[in-house]
């Protein structure tokens, strides 16, 4: 789980340790600080039980959870104990430590055990630890000047408790190979993916059925668009994590961990060193976007566009889209399907958000003659797009975007609806290399799909009604303007000069502040001003109530121009509330 950093001075941390240093004992009942958002009952401190010693673990179990467990249970959970000992003292330990180095030891108590402390942890969670054990009370007050892992007693007598007993060792691992000995502190994304692969490593996948990584698997494939990098510590960071580490160490092997948990640098940098050592071309943004691709495929005959037919990938097989692990020879993500009437003509525009190391993936079926993508990325972010078709025996073709400097480009498909039955595009945003915390940007790009047929139909004998004619030639109209609305924009690298480029005109103001759920004509002006914006009001819908579309518009205007907006009142974030400050830039932008 999460690994809590509450404090970054490293520059103290070995100072206030104990002096004296006495073994602990069974039966001994020591007070535990435990982390309140994880404690079942919101517990800050508890008093626990020494109830068993092996030569690196001492296991301490709550007493209030203890004390109201049968005797039949406590049993049980003496036997579990004992089996969890036998396997951290036989394979997690001596596997872990060979691999990856060993735990801070001593520690600060001078005690080469470990605690495991069992008490009753929110479901969600297996356990967790809290780096501030590893420091003083003078710099952590809340410190139990231990090195400790904290387990969830629902799953003590689990299969998975290994597993997770796995992962939270990775993260003691982890603490002494970068912080003690490197003096850095490892992005928590990486630190969380060494420790969600460890289970792998130890061969805990087998059986599949009930495996942590088959957890993983679910969780992925209910949200396969999570960002690699951005830590919320949900499911969905931790399915996203465990299935792109995967894919990493099959065809880069273990090593690439490895070396980067002893390199002095960290996150994305750090890869990018070991796999250099390694001696791989590849860096981190190649091997992602070809996981991006073995996610939709999981296709192992399907190679690089840059490959040779005789060449192989680094891992000795023809392709890199596809996983090596046979428990996860069945994973494919399923795209975001888009389907194009089967008309002469025919358009569809989409307006999107995403963020760094996000993956997004669109399928385009139906349609009739050549298909046209044009893509439209936000400007000074770097975009990759790799594409496949789908021809009509079932065989793929990959090939990628080719961007210019304003992040745009298309692509021509002939023949869509006829030799070939599909596309598939990849978008993801790869510009940011380090620096990721809980709350990362996001991003907008645009797409719009259009295909034609070339008609033989006499004038008169067109098959589709007149009315529907029109409406789709009013639809593709407005988005035919969207598209070059925001083709204008691009051009002026993000710095317009608003009435020029979207032609604006008239004294109209805004003299009020506007909040959710207000009606009104100056929610109209507005609402049509931020509609000007395909990037902040994609939806452009002009009501005259400020509701959930136009309060999200406001955010993406305020968090565009912060300096002006929102760092005079200290914030940091939109708000959607049309303050001063919001209305005045506002003002400034749209009116003569």
């Amino acid at each position: 789980m999460k690994t809590k950093t509450n404090i970054i001075l490293m520059l103290a941390l070995f100072l206030a340790l104990p002096l004296v240093v006495s073994a602990d004992y069974g039966g001994q009942q020591t007070s535990f600080f435990v982390d309140s958002d994880y404690d079942l009952l919101g517990r800050e401190k508890l008093t626990a039980t020494l109830i068993r010693i092996s030569p690196h673990l001492y296991f301490y179990l709550d007493n209030n959870w203890w004390s109201a467990v049968s005797a039949a249970k406590q049993s049980e959970i003496k036997t579990a104990l004992q089996n969890l000992e036998e396997e951290f003292e036989k394979t997690i330990y001596p596997i872990l430590t060979a691999a990856f180095g060993t735990e801070w030891r001593p520690g600060i108590d001078k005690d080469v055990h470990l605690i495991i402390l069992i008490h009753p942890i929110e479901e969600q969670a297996g356990g967790y630890i809290s780096t501030g054990d590893e420091y003083s009370k003078l710099q952590v007050p809340n410190s139990n000047q231990r090195e400790m892992i904290y387990l969830n007693s629902k799953y003590i007598t689990s299969p998975l408790a290994k597993s997770f007993l796995a992962h939270e060792f990775t993260h003691l691992i982890t603490f002494n190979q970068k912080e003690v000995k490197r003096g850095v502190t490892e992005e928590i994304w990486l630190n969380e993916g060494r420790a969600e692969y460890a289970p792998t490593l130890l061969g805990y996948d087998s059986p599949y059925i009930g495996s942590n990584l088959q957890t993983r698997v679910r969780d992925f494939l209910q949200n396969p668009q999570d960002s690699l990098t951005e830590w919320r510590n949900d499911k969905a960071d931790y399915g996203v994590l465990n299935l792109f580490i995967q894919y990493l160490v099959d065809y880069y092997g273990i090593e690439i961990l490895v070396d980067s948990l002893h390199s002095k640098k960290i996150g994305i940098p750090s890869l990018n060193e070991a796999l250099a050592k390694n001696g791989y071309d590849q860096d981190f943004s190649q091997i992602f976007t070809d996981w991006t691709i073995a996610v939709l495929l999981n296709d192992c005959s399907i190679k690089h566009p840059m490959l040779s037919e005789q060449s192989e990938t680094t891992s000795g097989v023809e392709s890199p889209y596809c996983y090596l692990n046979p428990n996860l020879k069945n994973v494919r993500v399923s795209p975001s399907l888009n389907f194009l009437p089967f008309v002469k003509k025919t358009t569809l525009a989409v307006t999107a958000t995403s963020k760094n190391w996000a993956a997004n993936w669109y399928k385009f079926i139906g349609g009739q003659g050549d298909l046209k993508l044009e893509f439209i990325g936000y400007p000074d972010i770097t975009f990759k797009i790799p594409y496949l078709t789908q021809d009509l025996a079932g065989e793929y073709s990959l090939d990628f975007f080719e961007l210019d400097e304003h992040q745009q480009g298309q692509i021509l498909i002939p023949d869509f609806g006829q030799k070939i039955t599909s596309l598939v595009i990849i978008p993801s945003i790869q510009s940011k290399m380090s620096g990721f915390d809980a709350d990362e940007d996001s991003y907008s790009f645009f797409w719009s799909v259009s295909s034609e047929e070339e008609s033989n139909t006499p004038p008169n004998e067109e098959e589709e009604p007149a009315e529907d004619i029109q409406s789709l030639l009013e639809k593709i109209s407005f988005l035919e303007k969207q598209l070059t609305l925001l083709r204008a924009q691009l051009k002026t690298q993000l710095a317009p000069t608003p009435l020029e480029v979207w032609g604006l005109a008239g004294p109209q103001a805004l003299e009020y502040n506007l909040q959710y759920e207000d009606r009104g004509e100056e929610i109209k002006l507005l609402q049509t001003w931020l509609a000007k914006d395909p990037f902040v009001y994609p939806e452009g819908l002009v009501t005259g109530y400020f509701g959930p579309l136009t309060k999200a518009a406001v955010i993406r205007f305020q968090e565009r121009f912060p300096e002006e907006v929102l760092s005079p009142w200290g914030l940091t974030q939109g708000t959607g509330f049309v303050g001063p400050t919001t209305r005045t830039k506002l003002n400034e932008l749209y009116t003569s």
